[in-house]
């Protein structure tokens, strides 16, 4: 029993048989029974007078949707005094008009004034109007809706109650969309102060409560409520420090300051807040959204229900460690740490990071081998995904090589000094290198990623050997740092590896509605299916995206090409290492070398290498009896499997790499110099190599130490991304008193713009 405007009433069981909320956002796709509640500013015009049929549309469209997919869905909405203020203007005007000028003439007509209308005439006009809009917005989705009208005093009867929640059941059983509105025609007034006083009761004053109310009686498992603003703020929206508030747990509101409330209806943000928090502890889950603004409204309703990052979630459930957003504060700081550190130290840092990793060679290989293990029992993995996701005792020194090739150069890569020009007397200008920033590096089945770059979300897929490489370096490289007594503070933020199996699309969406993220988060993509990069690239928005899709590799064999180098190359690129990004998917012959020594000679080293060979149209036309004739040009194999496809020059060559080809690597082999200068200028690939090996597109096998993946795009980095690619510059000036007035025509001194020399470079 509980006390409900101060007369007692009985309410249903918070713990009901559906179990509690849902703890997460990912889980909201399961959401069954779904109560939309529609705000006064949702439903209305800017005006206040008239219902925002645009919106509304979008809404039952939404709706209807959801309904279709077999979910049970429930709509509380405002709108009726609106839609009757309308309708009652109209009439007074058209009455007004028709009096006036019968006594007074045309001439008055302007000087009519409308009578301030009361808020119950203008519902009882506008119910029947709203309600018959509803119906034929529904109809064109072959969904029947019905009309439900309560006041606050229906649920004071037990047995008016009890024949609500049947009718509201009965109706969702025969699929029929309940539309609940509170009787504004007849509802008292509400008095002040009287509901909400705590989670702990609640009465139907406004839309907000009733609601939250029938969310619970109704057992619905989410309840959405749609107002004019994105969701719940730290501060009153619109203020410099206000920020969208995620997730909002029970207890939080001590730490919230309320604004005012919205521009229409009854209920403000606080009301809203507490009628969450209410139905939330009945085991409803709530997400308070925007449903005015024009980029969202359109698929607000289904966005939230996908469990895509949309206004603000209630959760009863804390998180152990820090929020996403936390988590993106914290490395942004800890990479200014870093980065302020002497070359001396982050040589130091790097040269440490190489010795353990031979150092601890052994316990590395057993995770890895753990990990092996349990995906060959699981049979979840094809073998060029297990090729990947293994680990040797050369793999581990090759990396360890490349650490201390990037120690090496550490004088020469953050704040290293490009460019020096005297603007004038005593005002230099210096151009330096620094971080990029905070990356997100997403990798698959590539635990080698991880002393190569280290604040990154792994796969899951190999996650026992970046667990234990995490806790190698940090805690040996952090206590041998403290030992010389460095000062190591917020360096355990910048290194440490975040959320092992944090979802990568919360990671990317979170980033894009936080300001601090915003900034922090560059995504370098080191996944290699197109696919996923797109979906990538679709979360990210507004974030920078650099990477590659498919890595198909071209190998173009000329008419000139030496026999002893063909095959040699052409099995190094596809027999080396399959699996890898940069090996040859599509061998390209030039049409005079069919039926040649050479020709065999490729054919029958592809054999004996157990390479399946997929004919393109042209090759398969040539032949009598063909491979199976490939599905796509475009396709990346990553096993022993290539496409020979036969071209007439090396123009047409070009003409199909550019077609077909992902801009990654494309070879040419030929002893042609002519041709092979043709070939390397206008290929517009990433990496474009003359009678070498496609493998060779690596970034330690550049020289450029640790790599972090191949960039396809065109701004910033590309080809393999090594040290340099993820730098950036800011300018540096040095004055003694110099403003600008003193350059303007009658000042007092002149532009030199003179280069100056660079400080020497540290070569070995």
């Amino acid at each position: 029993i509980r006390c409900w405007s101060n007369i007692p009433f009985i309410t249903m069981p918070l713990s009901r048989a559906h179990g509690k909320s849902f703890a997460h956002r990912s889980e909201l796709k399961h959401a069954k029974r779904i109560v939309v509640k529609l705000g006064s500013a949702v439903v209305t015009r800017g005006d206040e007078c008239g219902l925002a049929l645009g919106r509304l549309a979008s809404i039952v469209e939404q709706v209807s949707v959801l309904q279709n997919q077999g979910r049970e869905m429930m709509i509380v909405t405002s709108g009726a005094v609106a839609f009757g203020k309308q309708r009652l203007r109209h009439e007074i005007l058209l009455s007004q008009s028709v009096r006036q000028a019968l006594h007074s003439g045309q001439s008055q007509l302007k000087d009519m004034a409308v009578p301030v209308l009361e808020a119950r005439a203008c519902a009882a006009a506008g119910q029947s109007g709203l309600m018959a809009l509803y119906e034929a917005m529904f109809t064109q989705y072959s969904i029947c809706a019905a009309q439900i009208l309560v006041t606050n005093l229906d649920f004071h009867d037990e047995q008016k109650r009890r024949n609500l929640n049947g009718t509201l059941h009965e109706l969702l059983r025969m699929n029929i969309v309940p539309i609940i509105n509170t009787n504004d025609a007849v509802v008292p007034p509400p008095e002040p102060n009287s509901d909400l006083q705590g989670v702990n009761v609640i009465s139907v004053k406004d839309n907000d409560s009733l609601a939250a109310r029938l969310a619970v009686e109704m057992k619905t498992d989410l309840l959405i409520i749609l107002s004019d603003v994105e969701g719940l703020f730290d501060s009153p929206p619109g203020s410099d420090d206000a920020k969208l508030i995620d997730i909002f747990y029970p207890g939080d509101q001590q730490s919230v300051t309320f604004g005012t409330k919205s521009r229409v209806g009854m209920g403000g943000m606080e009301a809203k807040v507490k009628a969450a928090l209410w139905a939330l502890q009945g085991g409803t889950s709530v997400v308070i959204a925007n449903g005015t603004h024009p980029k969202i409204s359109g698929h607000v309703i289904t966005d939230i229900v996908e469990g895509k990052k949309v206004g603000t979630f209630f959760s009863e459930v804390k998180p152990a460690g820090p929020t996403v957003e936390q988590q993106g504060e914290m490395s942004r700081a800890g990479g200014r740490t870093l980065a302020a550190l002497h070359p001396e130290q982050r040589a130091e840092i790097i040269y440490r990071l190489a010795d353990l990793l031979t150092d601890q060679r052994e316990e590395i290989l057993l995770a890895n081998k753990k990990d092996l293990e349990e995906a060959e029992n699981k049979g979840r993995m094809a073998l060029p995904l297990l090729k990947r996701l293994s680990l040797s005792t050369s793999k581990l020194n090759s990396l360890a090589i490349g650490l201390r090739q990037i120690a090496a150069s550490s004088q020469d890569s953050v704040g290293r000094i490009i460019r020096r020009t005297r603007i004038a007397k005593d005002l230099e200008l210096e151009q330096v290198t620094v971080p990029i920033g905070v990356l997100l590096v997403i990798f698959e089945s590539r635990p080698d990623c991880l002393p190569q770059v280290w604040n990154c979300t792994p796969s899951s897929l190999a996650s026992e050997p970046c667990k234990i490489m995490e806790q190698i370096f940090l805690e040996t490289m952090l206590k041998n740092m403290e030992n010389k007594g460095w000062v190591v503070s917020g360096l355990r933020a910048a290194l440490q590896r975040r959320n092992l199996r944090i979802l990568v699309n919360e990671k990317l969406d979170v980033s894009c509605q936080c300001t601090v993220a915003q900034k922090a988060i560059c995504i370098l993509d080191c996944i290699k299916r197109s696919v996923a990069r797109r979906s990538v690239e679709k979360a990210a928005k507004g974030i920078p995206v650099m990477g590659h899709s498919e890595g198909i590799c071209h190998v173009y064999v000329d008419t000139d090409a030496s026999v002893e180098k063909v095959t040699r190359i052409i099995r190094d690129s596809k027999c080396e290492y399959p699996a890898a990004c940069n090996a040859l998917e599509t061998l390209l012959i030039h049409r005079d070398l069919l039926r040649t020594p050479l020709f065999d000679q490729i054919i029958d080293m592809l054999r004996v290498e157990q390479v399946k060979i997929h004919a393109g149209p042209k090759f398969a036309s040539y032949l009598t009896f063909s491979p199976s004739e490939v599905k796509s040009l475009r396709t990346e194999y990553g096993d022993l499997e290539c496409c020979i496809e036969v071209v007439d020059s090396a123009q047409e060559a070009v003409e199909h790499i550019h077609k077909y080809g992902s801009s990654h690597t494309d070879v040419i082999i030929t002893e042609n110099e002519k041709t092979a200068e043709f070939f390397l200028q206008h290929v517009d690939s990433a990496c474009v190599f003359w009678n070498a090996s496609t493998r060779f597109s690596d970034g330690y096998r550049f020289g450029l130490g640790a790599e972090v993946g191949i960039s396809t795009s065109r701004i910033h980095a590309r080809g393999p991304v090594g040290i340099e690619g993820l730098l950036t510059t800011k300018w540096l000036l040095r004055g003694d008193n110099h403003v600008v007035s003193d350059f303007s025509e009658h000042g007092s001194m002149k532009y030199l713009h003179e280069s100056l020399p660079l400080p020497q470079r540290n070569i070995n």
